[in-house]
């Protein structure tokens, strides 16, 4: 067979691509949330803004923050050169379906001066995708660059999530900070009330001794949660790309409500969370990598040419007589090789049942994610009712108790736990609050935020 005929079948059959084509499998997907309760489905993107998500907080210390988070931090900063990386390998992949050309020079001397020869040419070759693994190979890396651009997504949106969550639970430390300096100063006030009925002779000095007891206690507790205020904040300070000496927030007590928060259809989960974006993309790439081992099985086809000059001196080289030329092709084939071929084709499609079932379950997950947030946040919203009829129980109670101590009816006991109770209620209160800040948050990161599939 000539070369003009080599030719002309390789064109022919160049539209041939082996291996499967891809599909995205099938997954199971409720037509609602188990734990949607009233809330109306939302169409993609509704009732988050586009980007920034958390400014339906609306909160702008947070607002601050949060924009921080994606242009500093360092781990996303390595999730994008990750991403740059893999959309190289995608030209380094396209790469292969081009003519390679080059240049030889060189010199050859035989025994006597005169056997000198001289040659420089140029050659070029190029391998038509006949079978299309070229093809698939461009397909894989594409899929791989998607998957690593939506790593990308999913690193940004958790991190900016984990930042949101530290600076609901910073505030909570300020509120209950805030808190236990007012239950100090009430303290304070019933050991003042206790020394003067003691002075008086109505009560003992037992009651004296438990009402500065009570204060110490309190005080340590406040010292306490400055210790846990400022881890929050050194993990505030690194999320933002900052040594945890750099940044210092003031202390501002959380008295914010959550956001309404209605969830989309759950077939919208597929499109709107980067992680499930990157499994289906990593289920594209296994399904290429199973074309590419297949085509191992078919013959390549090479077309080479070369053309130049010979000569025995420089002065000579150049001289028309003196050129070399060749055109060729050549056809290889694999013929025994001990069922490696047939175990890497098995291996590729192995892999690809491996990522389908990874990615079924990345999917399975996500909806539980979402199930969770929902019954979290409407759990907690009904706990919240309940804490504050508590606490205005636990107030009353109090009122009463040192009224009666005050008038001699009741011993200090009833004091301390009526005190006790109220300042329970009352951090139980601040804790349910920064606790649905933090579901909220929960929530807005299992339905994906604001992200939006990479194009391709």
């Amino acid at each position: 067979m000539n070369s003009g005929a080599v030719l002309t079948l390789a064109v022919l059959l160049g539209a041939c691509t082996v291996g499967p084509d891809y599909a995205r499998p099938s997954t199971a997907i409720p037509a609602a949330y188990k734990e949607a309760g009233p809330w109306q489905p939302a169409q993609p993107l509704d009732g988050l803004p586009r980007g920034a998500w958390w400014l339906v907080f609306h909160d702008p210390g947070l607002d601050v923050l949060a924009a921080q988070v994606a242009p500093a931090n360092q781990s996303i900063a390595a999730a994008a050169a990750r991403s740059v990386a893999a959309r190289a390998l995608v030209q380094a992949a396209r790469a292969g379906s081009w003519p390679q050309a080059g240049i030889t020079a060189s010199a050859t001397r035989r025994g006597e001066p005169s056997a000198t020869s001289l040659l420089l040419s140029a050659n070029a070759a190029w391998e038509p995708d006949v079978w299309g693994r070229i093809r698939r190979g461009v397909e894989a890396s594409e899929a791989n660059a998607d998957a690593s651009a939506a790593d990308l997504a999913a690193a940004t949106l958790s991190l900016q999530a984990d930042l949101a969550i530290d600076y609901f639970a910073l505030r909570t430390q300020d509120a209950q900070s805030a808190l236990m300096r007012q239950v100090i100063a009430d303290y304070q006030r019933s050991l003042d009330l206790t020394r003067s009925l003691f002075a008086t002779g109505m009560v003992s000095r037992a009651d004296v001794l438990l009402a500065e007891t009570q204060l110490r206690a309190a005080e340590v507790q406040a010292i306490e949660l400055g210790v846990q205020r400022a881890l929050l904040e050194h993990a505030i300070a690194v999320l933002t790309g900052q040594p945890p000496s750099a940044l210092s927030l003031p202390p501002i007590p959380l008295d914010s409500a959550p956001p309404a928060i209605p969830p989309a259809q759950p077939s919208t989960l597929l499109q709107r969370r980067p992680d499930i974006a990157a499994a289906e993309r990593r289920m594209a790439a296994a399904n290429a990598e199973v074309g590419v081992a297949t085509a191992a099985f078919y013959p390549a086809i090479t077309l080479g040419a070369s053309g130049g000059f010979s000569g025995a001196s420089l002065a000579t080289l150049l001289d028309w007589p003196g050129r070399v030329w060749s055109l060729g092709t050549g056809l290889s084939a694999t013929l025994l090789d001990g069922g490696l071929r047939t175990a890497q084709r098995d291996a590729a499609r192995a892999t690809y049942d491996a990522t389908v079932a990874d990615y079924r379950q990345i999917v399975l997950a996500g909806f539980q994610e979402v199930e969770d947030g929902l019954a979290t946040l409407r759990i907690l919203e009904r706990e919240a009712a309940a804490q504050i009829a508590a606490d205005q129980a636990a107030r009353r109670s109090l009122a009463v108790a040192l009224t009666d101590y005050s008038a001699g009816i009741v011993s200090y006991f009833n004091v301390i736990t009526a005190q006790t109770a109220a300042k329970n209620t009352a951090r139980g209160l601040q804790d349910v609050a920064g606790r649905r800040m933090a579901a909220s948050v929960q929530l807005i990161r299992a339905l994906g935020g604001a992200w939006e599939s990479p194009s391709r």
